[in-house]
């Protein structure tokens, strides 16, 4: 599955199980998220146990981004079943506070940073 403009795309691979976003994500409100959070938590429908996001290549996130993956990440926590890994780089400011955000959310969220 995937989701592709100019300014990002949001993959799902099946194989790794992983979801990738990169580009810039600076869509203007919840409506135009919510093809992202449909393929989210179509993934998160997937019969595995673990699912990792990849932000390392984000390079921008806006507010209604942030809320977006937030209502992923709480719909994930509910299911209690599939355990979510989050990938992002240490040297980026924004990512490490992001990604810290929701695992606050979801303490059993595995964060790494590169």
């Amino acid at each position: 599955m995937e989701i592709k403009t100019e300014d990002y795309s949001v993959t799902y691979d099946n194989n790794s199980d992983m979801i990738v976003c990169e580009g810039s994500l600076l869509l203007n409100s919840s409506a135009e998220y919510a093809p992202i959070l449909s393929l989210f938590n179509t993934a998160a429908e997937k019969q595995v146990k673990l699912l990792t996001l990849d932000v390392r290549k984000l390079e921008f996130l806006n507010s209604s981004g942030i809320n977006t993956f937030t209502k992923f990440v709480v719909n994930v926590r509910k299911k209690q079943v599939l355990q979510l890994t989050a990938i992002g780089y240490g040297e980026i400011p924004w990512q490490v506070r992001f990604l810290k955000n929701l695992q606050r959310l979801m303490p059993t969220l595995v964060l790494k940073l590169e």
